[in-house]
């Protein structure tokens, strides 16, 4: 079941500080962007601009895209141009100055330029607070499907930022998938080829024998010359709860898929679609990393008990290649007034961390042994991202009830001891980590409608700050059951490698949109590639040095599996999936996708309907190869 969003306060850029130390005041902030929602009535000034009303009814300072007036300070507290920058950088004398976070920067147009709402475009953005699903967007508008809305740009600073812009953010707070977790009771699985699997879907296996769409109909009747297989298509046969389930997953594992949902996990042979293994969990699933180990071991959270208000406290250690259950124990449940169970899960290296707005902790992922708790004083974290590096989201004192302070940096994930904490500026939030390495952030002011992307190097030094233009963009960072928790990986649509950060534009119905390339050194974009086929494509994650892509399918075209050179140029198609099959491909709803030993695999990111009959015949999940 959903829970409402994460409820985190909202924190912004600065520079690196003792994690044990109250942070000083005067950091210098990160200009604001114009919020994009649905446009303002022309006699009613633009949110975001000069003297427009702000919250409480006072005018508003100028927002991200409007210059700052010579001479005057800047909207936190950015001095008139003729003053030092920030951090030691110098100002451009006796030239109007945009006002940002990390240094005064020339006059230029504000982050993504100004944009009409929140994310900018006609599609219905995520809800100001994560509940159920998302409406799939309506023909005409601008967000990505099913996901987080759109950004608009950043202007580029020479630190972090001499000259920050940002831009407008949607309040959907995009947490991913990340919960919870408690005393884990016992959990059952097939864990040997010898029991039999208990089947969860029902399964169409292309040729005209299963039930995958009704009928004998057979899934690649109509594909075409150069066209991928169909390789099934699975139905749920999950009974699940009255306002259905969100799915965790997938996740490709040699010849295995796996993807779980409500209180089951399942993994798929990834070639026919046949049921490998099944595992109950006791209590309704609430948590999952964003990917396995790299020996394809998962840890999921599932909540405590069945009642209503379960914490979700229990860990279960799971091998995704043969389903055999490992480990299992209770994150210590948080104790006091404010204390919250809104654990989300990382894994990096041999540590899973389990992070809230109450508490942090490192277990081994081999035993399940802690390793460490994070710190009670000073910056305290309660989100990380994993991967080749561990990343902490951290709050740390600011010594005002009225504002706040938030700060990301690298830890030790054996010791859980920081190697460098980098602050924001006062009132801006950690978002969400788009790359652990390079390490690429997102950061938001959501009432204000803010949002910036920052990259720093690997001594948590500002590295540069995306300058997006005039584009709008959409990063999908999907949906989350956490109350105040925060998923802070997960997203679709953006990439990086070690000196590039690639992020796709807005869709927009029946025209192509584009992915760009920035310039971790510079923040500035180096090229652009276009869509094919007036379709719209997102960035998955980098592979083998090229960006991965998914084409979106379209009425009458399927999707497509593509790859853009690190030098730029059209993407070039690695698997196209057919039209005769396109209808189905486009009906997932807020998909979910992985891509391994040349299968592409999508499922829907949440499963509900308004009856039993009507439940089992929603499509889960689809895979296409060669």
């Amino acid at each position: 079941m959903t829970q409402p969003p994460s409820n985190q306060p909202p924190g912004g850029f600065g520079a690196p500080q003792d994690p044990n130390q109250v942070p000083a005041p005067g950091m210098p902030p990160v200009p604001p962007v114009p919020p994009q929602a649905p446009p303002v009535p022309p006699q009613a000034p633009q949110a975001g601009a000069p003297g427009a009303p702000g919250l409480y009814g006072q005018p508003q300072q100028p927002g991200y895209g409007y210059p700052q007036q010579p001479g005057q300070p800047g909207p936190y507290g950015q001095q008139p141009p003729q003053q030092p920058g920030p951090y030691g950088y110098p100002q451009q004398p006796q030239q109007p100055q945009q006002p940002g976070p990390y240094g005064q920067q020339p006059q230029q147009p504000g982050p993504y330029g100004q944009q009409p709402g929140p994310y900018g475009g006609g599609y219905p953005t995520q809800p100001m607070y994560q509940g159920g699903p998302t409406p799939p967007p309506a023909p005409g508008g601008g967000g990505l499907k099913g996901r987080t809305g759109v950004v608009a740009a950043v202007a580029a600073g020479a630190v972090l930022i001499a000259a920050v812009t940002t831009w407008a953010v949607v309040g959907g707070g995009d947490d991913e998938k990340d919960p919870i977790a408690q005393p884990t009771a016992t959990a059952s699985a097939s864990s040997s080829a010898s029991e039999a699997p208990k089947p969860t879907e029902s399964v169409d296996a292309g040729d005209g024998s299963g039930d995958g769409r009704g009928g004998d109909d057979d899934l690649n009747a109509g594909r075409k010359p150069g066209e991928a297989k169909v390789n099934w298509l699975l139905k749920n046969n999950v009974d699940l709860p009255r306002n259905g389930s969100d799915v965790l997953g997938p996740w490709i594992v040699g010849d295995v898929v796996v993807k779980a949902m409500y209180k089951s996990i399942d993994g798929y042979s990834l070639s026919d679609g046949s049921l490998k293994w099944h595992l109950d969990v006791p209590f309704e699933l609430c948590a999952a990393p964003p990917a396995p180990s790299s020996g394809g071991f998962m840890v999921f959270g599932h909540n405590d008990s069945a009642k209503d208000g379960a914490k979700c406290l229990g860990l279960q250690q799971v091998n995704l290649k043969t389903g055999k259950v490992g480990w299992k124990k209770s994150i210590p449940k948080p104790t006091g007034l404010f204390a919250f169970s809104d654990n989300t899960l990382s894994i990096s290296g041999n540590t899973v961390t389990a992070a809230g707005s109450s508490s942090a902790y490192g277990f081994s992922l081999t035993d399940g042994k802690q390793l460490f708790k994070g710190a009670t004083t000073g910056c305290k974290p309660f989100a990380f991202a994993g991967g080749s590096k561990l990343i902490a989201a951290m709050d740390c004192p600011s010594g005002s009830t009225t504002k706040k302070i938030q700060a990301v940096g690298e830890v030790n994930p054996a010791t859980g001891k920081p190697k460098y904490t980098f602050q924001l500026e006062a009132n801006w939030q950690v978002d969400k980590v788009y790359s652990v390495d390079p390490l690429v952030v997102s950061a938001t002011q959501r009432e204000q409608k803010k949002w910036t992307i920052f990259a720093l190097d690997a001594k948590g030094k500002l590295r540069s700050q995306i300058q997006g233009g005039k584009d709008k963009f959409a990063p999908s960072c999907g949906g989350s059951f956490v109350v105040f928790g925060k998923n802070l990986q997960g997203c679709t649509g953006v990439a990086a490698d070690a000196n590039t950060f690639y992020m796709a534009t807005e869709t927009s119905y029946g025209t192509p949109n584009e992915v760009v390339a920035f310039d971790l050194k510079t923040g500035k974009a180096k090229w652009r590639s276009k869509a094919p086929n007036e379709q719209t494509m997102t960035p998955l994650r980098m592979d083998s040095g090229q960006v991965l892509v998914y084409v979106d399918p379209s009425y009458d075209k399927g999707g497509a599996v593509a790859t853009i050179a690190p030098t730029g140029g059209a993407p070039k198609i690695v698997l196209q999936h057919p039209a005769s099959t396109a209808e189905i491909e486009n009906s997932f709803y807020d998909p979910g996708f992985a891509y391994g030993g040349g299968t592409f695999v999508v499922t829907s990111g949440r499963v509900s309907a308004t009856n039993d009959k009507e439940e089992k015949q929603v499509k889960t999940m689809m895979a296409f190869s060669k």
